[in-house]
């Protein structure tokens, strides 16, 4: 390696720059640290081997595979017995494995990211093959990496007491909120609300449906809020479908609910930023969660937020007022939480700045920066 750049490989197999569920979460990621890491340390150079043929940055080597890997078993595939021999000819000197998994036969050290355990925490979330392959997999990758990269303190002390890693070689680095989201002008919100046919005043809840989002303790704390408060403004549910999403609608029925809950469907990410700016509360009380990119982006567009205790989340929004936390558990807390806040129009205001605040904080920079230290800590770190 003396004498040339450092050669830093990168996974990036599982970016889509598609209009769907496939650029959201890990994809989103990636894209953000691919961006970010070909701006910095002019003593690395960088590989991204993918298969989105849209993506496009000129200070990364892009190595494109025919193959579709955006099937998991071709992805799979590549990631175990072609990935080897890329990494091979390319001459990469340390794989980032973007997520989760590094190839057994790695010919050059690795360096791993993981997002969540939820294959281990919500197995029944998953198709039994994927499900068995991550578990394996992971667990076999973590053991062997220089370093581990964990998205947060949560998932990373899950990957120390779940998979047995050494503290020392797993490090916490967050996310970032992208530039995009931030407070847009009154006169394209009016207009994105008419295009839409959005209410002026409503609570907005954006993520995949799936029991760990807890849509069920969302809607019933709703139904409670409405009670108490027949006038409250109308909940809109946007999201993908995931898995056992159907009785959500059922409740919503079930609960007279059809006339004020309105659902979405899945939200480009282009669109986000005007969901977020439009909506007047955002309401995130998920069980579980290694991150929480929507109530970041939530927060960066000056939305007030109220989101969960649980996981996580207390980790990016902070215990100081910049959103509210409620145990998912309690509806009752929660239905407190949605009718205090939007009752109080100087509380939403000072949450507002506050969410800010706090967003500033985090950036896909700072991501990168520090995503180069742990590379650094991984070469100087003799054998497996």
């Amino acid at each position: 390696m003396k004498g040339r750049p450092i050669h830093i490989g990168l996974n990036a197999h599982l970016l889509s720059l598609s209009q769907s569920y496939r650029g959201a979460g890990i994809s989103w990621y990636i894209f953000n640290l691919l961006k970010n890491l070909a701006r910095m340390s002019p003593d690395f150079c960088y590989s991204a081997f993918l298969s989105d043929r849209a993506f496009q940055e000129p200070a990364l080597a892009l190595h494109l595979s025919r193959l579709p890997t955006q099937h998991p078993a071709v992805r799979i595939l590549w990631e175990q017995f072609i990935q080897p021999l890329a990494l091979r000819q390319a001459g990469v000197d340390l794989l980032h494995a973007l997520a989760f998994v590094a190839p057994l036969a790695a010919p050059c050290p690795f360096v791993v990211t993981v997002y969540d355990l939820s294959f281990l925490r919500y197995p029944e979330a998953f198709r039994p093959f994927n499900r068995w392959y991550l578990r394996q997999f992971t667990a076999n990758s973590v053991k062997r990496a220089r370093a581990v990269i964990a998205i947060s303190e949560s998932t990373r002390q899950d990957v120390i007491n779940l998979l047995g890693a050494p503290p020392e070689r797993v490090h916490t680095i967050y996310c970032g909120a992208d530039e995009q989201f931030r407070p847009l002008p009154a006169a394209e919100i009016a207009a994105f609300k008419a295009a839409r046919g959005l209410p002026d005043t409503f609570v907005l809840f954006l993520g995949t449906l799936e029991p760990r989002k807890n849509m069920d303790g969302l809607i019933r704390a709703y139904a409670l809020w409405r009670e108490q408060e027949p006038s409250a403004p109308p909940l809109i549910i946007a999201g993908g479908k995931g898995w056992y999403y159907r009785h959500i609608f059922s409740l919503v029925e079930s609960l007279n609910l059809t006339d004020t809950v309105r659902f979405a469907n899945y939200v480009p990410q282009s669109e986000l930023p005007l969901w977020y700016n439009a909506a007047s509360l955002f309401v995130y009380p998920s069980h579980f969660e290694g991150f929480g990119l929507p109530v970041l982006e939530a927060m960066a567009c000056g939305t007030p937020v109220i989101t969960s205790t649980a996981s996580s989340l207390p980790e990016v929004t902070g215990t100081d007022g910049a959103a509210c936390l409620v145990n998912p558990a309690d509806s009752e807390a929660l239905a407190e939480a949605m009718r205090h806040i939007m009752a109080d129009r100087d509380l939403r205001a000072g949450m507002a700045q506050q969410g800010l605040d706090r967003a500033a904080g985090f950036r896909w920079d700072k991501t990168a920066q520090e995503t180069v230290a742990v590379y650094r800590k991984a070469l100087s770190r003799a054998g497996n």
